[in-house]
């Protein structure tokens, strides 16, 4: 009998908005999680047959004014901004997938957890655990009235920002090699923002936003800090990683961040090639483990948001990286955090 997979919780994945991007309308978007399908990273056949156990699944607004990365000789790039969105416009789309995650629900495909004890009782009975996140928050007007309105329908975490400014705070460039001291960080707005979820309980998660923006949720929140999808700065110099200043106060505040498996946010070199090694990502899990502590590391694939490393390919090959980790002598407890029990404990810790 074939050993069943060891189970992971994910800090953050795309999956809602390669479903909303997909042809076909909401019956489709449901049928391709449910059923599987031949290409993306995450669907229901595919996170079984890997060990995805659960994940935080983003609500992502796409930027139509995105440029591709320009290299130069050495690899260098450093990418615009994307302009700001229209606050309307990104209501509909958020409710739109905030739709499909809910069909999805009511398809038997994942569960979606409002507490912690949700998460512990999906994974418990074998079906998938989703947790709703918002990258980046144009669907949220300045009264902050959407907000309580996505918690009541299930937001438990969010980003203020993408890579790109909005009414709450800056976001950091896709560049290399660049520092993510980039500009400003929370406006006025963004720090009510931040009040306003601790008082409701829903993470803030620090991925994407200036250092100064970092630094700013630092002072304003009283939880955690969190950052779901990002690496070590000191190996691999793009803007969208961690500085060491940036991790040790991770650590003093007894935070977590989610190794990104994107290629360019693993290699020395920040090239997009998905012949990237697992002894890549190992790399950074030792930077942060040896920053952060074992406490605070965990997995933040970007799965159907990013190109990956071709050895793990989408959610089935997450075993790849878990055998990985065991030959490199994380075993036992240690691996248990770094798989789930430390996304377990601070998510319990901040929406109960």
């Amino acid at each position: 009998m074939t050993e069943a997979p060891i189970p992971v919780f994910d800090g953050h994945n795309d999956v809602l908005w390669r479903l909303w991007s997909s042809a076909g309308g909401l019956d489709k978007a449901v049928k391709i999680f449910t059923e599987g399908a031949a290409d993306g990273h995450i669907d229901a056949i595919k996170a079984r047959k890997g060990g995805l156990a659960g994940g935080l699944c983003a609500i992502y607004v796409p930027s139509n004014d995105q440029k591709r990365a320009t290299r130069n000789a050495d690899g260098h790039y450093d990418t615009p901004l994307a302009g700001p969105l229209e606050r309307g416009p990104s209501l509909d789309i958020a409710l739109q997938m905030a739709h499909i995650a809910l069909e999805i629900e009511r398809a038997g495909g994942w569960r979606l957890c409002r507490s912690g004890a949700d998460i512990d009782t999906a994974m418990a009975d074998g079906v998938f655990a989703a947790v709703l996140h918002l990258e980046g928050c144009e669907p949220i007007g300045a009264d902050l009235s959407a907000l309580s309105v996505l918690h009541a329908a299930g937001l438990r975490s969010l980003g203020p920002v993408w890579s790109r400014n909005n009414i709450f705070a800056h976001g950091v460039p896709f560049a290399f090699p660049k520092c993510p001291d980039t500009g400003p960080g929370l406006t006025d707005l963004g720090k009510a923002l931040v009040r306003e979820c601790d008082r409701l309980g829903i993470l803030v998660d620090c991925a994407h936003i200036t250092e100064k923006g970092f630094w700013d949720i630092a002072e304003t929140s009283e939880n955690p800090l969190i950052v779901s999808h990002s690496n070590a700065h000191a190996l691999t110099p793009v803007a969208r990683n961690l500085t060491d200043r940036q991790l040790d106060a991770v650590r003093e505040r007894k935070g977590i961040v989610g190794l990104n498996y994107a290629v360019s946010m693993l290699r020395e070199d920040g090239a997009e090639n998905p012949d990237t090694s697992i002894d890549d990502m190992l790399r950074h899990i030792d930077y942060l483990v040896e920053r952060v502590g074992i406490d605070g590391v965990a997995l933040g694939s970007d799965f159907d948001g990013a190109m990956i490393p071709a050895v793990i390919g989408s959610a089935a090959g997450l075993p790849s990286l878990v055998r990985g980790l065991e030959t490199h002598g994380i075993t036992g407890p240690d691996l248990e955090k770094l798989c789930r029990g430390n996304w377990r404990r601070v998510i319990g810790q901040v929406i109960g």
